[in-house]
């Protein structure tokens, strides 16, 4: 009797004084089936703005980026949100906004949170490197480390610590022609710094932040246990990739793009060396977020790399081989399931969160639904909820792919499924006079790319178009004949000799 009365007490007191909270119940959304593990997929928050980055704080709790320049935290025991920043002076526009986010190696000794994202004042865009103490409750006392040029996209900018404790950050080209292979530039380089922003005394180049050059627009950073440093790249219309980042290594962009398979790109690298992806993509996928996963929690992972990707809307375990110098094997797993995604984050325990994209500049079919954006979490699990997703097959690129293959591989991320594109983004193809007008217009767009404003229906857009001049001439032929006459759209087929004599 005096035990039920002490218990009944000891609730009793917890409860009034506010110590007793309820465990979070995360719903349980879909099973994953490994080899040997068995994972759950939950959803641990929702109804996010475009979370871009995450990071774990602790073993229960997540700190998060918003693209529109808000910083939180979730309690994974409790399931709530806290806010604890605004960024005042970001500029958000389509890709742009509050990006990545690292925290300190030693975030109990020192709480700093390092930030970079876009701003914009009558000189230009930037991009800006921030470092924010953390007390807790709020974040604050931001100091400005670096400001480097930005621009309407390439801006990169994850950031993360290296093993020997020196901050990295992943910086973009800010879509100029030059900055990635000048060296003088901070722009399309990985830059390795004192936590305080200064140049390390054994950085490759005396006196330089710039550790290695030759990039266009990274997603993804991060670092081994053995402190092997990769990265994921945006390519332009081709060669997506993932790099292992060696000091003073040229990676090659703009002259190369991926690997070195072009006559004119095997000649620059004879000259100069550059150094090639241990993995590319063509079609492209568009790599985000990159973590290294090394936890016996999930074996099947171990040793691999997990990237997720926006184009593509899957998550990938990149398997390295026991140098960690090359990928030996890749899986894919949920292809269109929660949509795009943005942002991978491990914890210590090897728990898997992943960051959905759904609520950004170019939602693809299906999405974002009412609850997006999401955070979700992988963990093992004894028994399955729902039918287990497994590994899935990817699709190949061959001779007999048809035209509307051909469009949904390289055509349909901007021009979506319907030709209709993206509002005041990417042009709809779907009664376009450059669509239904003059086979040579459409070959010269197609082969040429597009830069700066086209009106297209009365409406002006401004979206940079790659040149797709790669593609074999029956690819283009395929492609363009399918556009002319889907959507609604009644032209007539382009011929392969169409496109031949468009090349000359």
């Amino acid at each position: 009797m005096k035990i039920k009365t002490l218990l009944g007490f000891c609730l009793l007191f917890f409860i009034s004084c506010g110590s007793f909270q309820q465990k979070a119940d995360f719903p349980v959304v879909a099973n994953v089936q490994l080899n040997k593990t068995l994972l759950a997929v939950s959803i641990v928050a929702d109804s996010l703005n475009v979370p871009w980055d995450i990071q774990l704080i602790d073993d229960h709790q997540i700190m998060f980026t918003e693209i529109a320049g808000n910083i939180s935290k979730l309690d994974l025991n409790t399931g709530s949100v806290k806010h604890l920043y605004s960024v005042a002076d970001v500029y958000h526009k389509r890709t742009l906004g509050l990006l990545g986010m690292c925290l300190s190696p030693d975030f109990k000794e020192n709480p700093y949170v390092y930030i970079s994202y876009t701003t914009k004042n009558s000189a230009g865009i930037f991009s800006k490197l921030v470092r924010l103490t953390y007390n807790g409750d709020t974040l604050g006392n931001p100091v400005t480390l670096h400001t480097i040029p930005g621009s309407t996209g390439h801006n990169g900018s994850r950031v993360t610590f290296s093993k020997d404790g020196k901050l990295l950050w992943a910086t973009g080209d800010a879509a100029s022609d030059t900055f990635a292979q000048d060296s003088t530039s901070l722009n399309g380089k990985i830059l390795r710094m004192n936590p305080d922003g200064s140049v390390p005394n054994d950085n490759p180049i005396r006196g330089s932040l710039v550790y290695a050059w030759g990039f266009r627009n990274m997603q993804g950073l991060t670092v081994s246990n053995k402190g092997k440093i990769y990265t994921s790249e945006h390519g332009d219309a081709i060669e997506d990739e993932v790099n292992l980042i060696k000091p003073l290594h040229n990676y090659g962009w703009p002259q190369i793009e991926g690997i070195h398979d072009l006559p004119s790109e095997i000649a620059i690298a004879e000259k100069s060396p550059r150094t090639e992806p241990i993995r590319s993509w063509t079609p492209v996928i568009a790599p985000a977020g990159l973590q290294y996963y090394n936890s016996s929690a999930i074996p099947e992972w171990q040793n691999s790399l997990l990237l997720v990707t926006l184009k593509s809307q899957s998550f990938r375990v990149l398997k390295l081989n026991a140098y960690e110098e090359k990928i030996e094997q890749e899986q894919v797993f949920f292809s269109k399931h929660f949509g795009r995604l943005r942002a991978v984050a491990v914890a210590a325990n090897g728990d898997v969160f992943l960051a959905t994209s759904n609520q950004d500049w170019n939602p693809q079919p299906g999405f974002p639904k009412n609850d997006d954006d999401k955070i979700l979490k992988l963990s093992p699990a004894k028994n399955a909820v729902h039918k287990p997703l497994r590994a899935e097959d990817q699709e190949t690129i061959g001779a007999n792919t048809s035209g509307a293959a051909l469009y949904k591989a390289y055509c349909e991320s901007c021009h979506k499924e319907n030709g209709q594109g993206v509002s005041n983004t990417f042009p709809p193809l779907s009664g376009a006079e450059q669509t239904l007008g003059s086979p040579e217009q459409l070959l010269r767009i197609v082969l040429d790319g597009l830069s700066g404003q086209i009106t297209v229906k009365g409406k002006t857009y401004d979206q940079h178009m790659p040149a797709f001049n790669f593609l074999k001439d029956e690819e283009i032929a395929k492609i363009l004949t399918y556009i002319r006459s889907s959507f609604g759209n009644k032209a007539g087929a382009i011929s392969v000799t169409d496109v031949t004599k468009a090349r000359r």
